[in-house]
């Protein structure tokens, strides 16, 4: 198992079977090491041998039970013998534990390693250089009820091993929250007290707060906690983000690392973030006084903009590229132990008002790149368009016509100021396709990846029946200019060229640079979407806007011929 590893000895065969066999001629570290990671590929095999797993659909091999972060009802199991050499069995898992121990040497080969079963909040004082943690994800993963299933095993087979081993399975299960000490697993799950989701939704900020306040203790002056965070739920960010601060950091650096599998199931036809978050945390300067939110927000901007052309030249897409930016961001409003409102004496910007200015001027950056081709984005507080073709653009840039996850829909309608239901029922704009017949607030993101949570889609054009569409109503609500182009879509169908050219000088959309620009995004957009009906459709009518100028009742063949 190491480079330096003495000869193995020609043991006895005088001696027992079992442990006595395994240890014979070894001495008592080398037994502890050859029996822990045989315990590891146990354990590991367990995860392949289980009554859920199933078999691989793309290779010929079996799906281990935990493809997602749940214990699933399947109606096929698959089983094999762990004794064959195909992945489950118990030579692959050896493969693999034998990997990482050749890694695991390689990277502390100059230098030691020491492990410590711990809370994160008794660091203690001390004089820290880095600090690295990915903190558990809000309420998206029961950590240690996942860890049960492995943790038995363990306890079994490592048991009078050595004595830190034996104290460190005293418990018959994984760690839990614990409400006399105060301690214990840090997630946000109601379960663990009495339904009580805002009980449970306060210890989980309140514990990351105090797990952050440790970190700060234990780093030296110039010390760095740098954060690995991966979450797409609203929530969850403003949580951390409001831990950091309450803690008294300063995000001082962040980058979007691409660090998950593509091909894990949750990945799989999800907006589950393919990229990791980063953020490099220093100390605030203890003498920092509060800032002002016109001040802070105008700083924010100025920094934002430079850092989303990057991530948008490096390809970042989706959920990735709205969270990507709240790093920077964040940079601007650490700085300050709280913002002041100056329009509002004595009030303060909370970290979700501020994340709410940031994810507006990712998806004014995103529509104004869609709508420019590329060319361009509207600057900070120039919002072309209005809440729900934003919304519109956004989502069909992403997903197309296609199935979408509710995680990222719901993302995407926040970002844009309005919810998700609005969408689908006063504005019929989404259609749910799957899932839970009802969405929750607190959104299981592994759920819906598996395709057991809520999935939405967009209505195609001549899927929206509702007789108001693109209608002033009595509510006097702004029309949504993508609802115009549905309206206009359907008169041009319905061959009524009086009504066509009354709707566009209603509204004045002979003379709008907005709406063209909205027309030639669609139309690039259906031919990505192989939408061969919507995009001959959009370029008749552009064609006749195009020809027909500012004369308000030109009347032209409304089918075929119009260039």
């Amino acid at each position: 198992f190491a480079p330096s590893a003495p000869p193995l000895p020609n043991p006895s065969p005088a001696r027992g079977e079992g442990l006595e066999t395994a240890a014979r001629g070894y001495d008592a570290d080398w037994q502890e090491a050859i029996l822990a990671y045989n315990s590891a590929v146990l354990d590991k095999t367990s995860d392949y041998g289980s009554s859920l797993c199933t078999w691989h659909n793309s290779r010929e091999l079996i799906g281990h039970t935990f493809a997602r972060f749940a214990l699933p009802m399947i109606w096929d199991i698959a089983e094999l013998s762990i004794l064959n050499e195909v992945g489950g069995g118990w030579l692959a898992q050896l493969d693999w534990v034998a990997r990482y121990v050749e890694y695991g040497l390689q990277a502390v080969a100059h230098g030691t390693v020491k492990l410590s079963k711990q809370s994160a909040i008794a660091v203690g004082e001390s004089s820290i250089d880095v600090i690295v943690t990915d903190p558990p994800y809000y309420d998206a993963i029961p950590y240690s009820d996942l860890m049960d299933f492995f943790y038995v095993w363990l306890r079994r087979t490592l048991q009078g091993l050595s004595p830190e081993i034996d104290a460190a399975f005293s418990e018959p299960l994984s760690p839990k929250w614990s409400h006399d000490q105060n301690d214990g697993e840090l997630i946000d799950d109601a379960s663990r007290f009495e339904g009580n989701k805002e009980a449970s939704k306060r210890n989980y900020e309140e514990g990351m707060a105090r797990a952050f306040k440790a970190c700060h203790g234990a780093l030296n002056t110039d010390g760095r906690l740098v954060i690995v965070f991966a979450h797409k739920h609203p929530d969850a960010w403003e949580t951390l983000v409001g831990a950091i601060i309450k803690a008294g950091f300063v995000v001082d650096g962040s980058w979007p690392i691409q660090t998950e599998m593509g091909n894990r199931m949750r990945a799989q036809s999800s907006a589950a973030l393919s990229s990791s978050v980063w953020l490099v945390c220093k100390k605030r300067d203890p003498m920092a006084k509060a800032g002002w939110d016109a001040a802070v927000l105008k700083e924010m901007q100025t920094s934002i903009i430079a850092k989303l052309r990057d991530f948008w030249d490096a390809g970042i897409r989706g959920p990735d590229f709205v969270w990507s930016a709240t790093g920077p961001a964040m940079e601007a409003y650490s700085r300050y132990p709280a913002v002041k409102k100056a329009s509002e004496p004595g009030q303060l910007m909370a970290v979700a008002e501020f994340l709410g200015h940031v994810r507006r001027i990712v998806v004014d950056f995103v529509v104004g790149r869609v709508l420019s081709q590329g060319r361009s984005e509207p600057t900070p507080g120039d919002h072309p368009l209005d809440d729900i073709t934003t919304y519109y653009l956004l989502h069909r840039h992403d997903f197309g016509l296609k199935e979408a996850p509710a995680g990222a829909c719901i993302l995407y309608a926040v970002s844009c100021g309005i919810s998700e239901r609005e969408l689908s029922g006063q504005f019929d704009l989404l259609a749910k396709s799957g899932g839970r017949a009802e969405i929750e607030d607190e959104t299981d993101d592994e759920d819906e990846a598996a395709g057991g949570g809520d999935k939405f889609r967009l209505k195609a054009w001549n899927a929206r029946k509702h007789r108001s569409l693109g209608l002033e109503t009595a509510s006097g609500r702004t029309i949504p200019l993508v609802d115009q182009v549905h309206k206009l879509m359907q008169l041009w169908v319905a061959g009524d060229v009086v009504k066509v050219n009354d709707y566009l000088d209603a509204r004045g959309l002979r003379r709008s640079q907005v709406f063209a620009q909205l027309i030639q995004a669609l139309i690039e957009q259906s031919r990505f979407d192989a939408s061969a009906e919507e995009c001959s459709i959009l370029e008749r009518l552009q064609n006749y806007l195009k020809s027909v100028g500012n004369m308000p009742q030109a009347m032209l063949a409304l089918t075929g011929g119009t260039e």
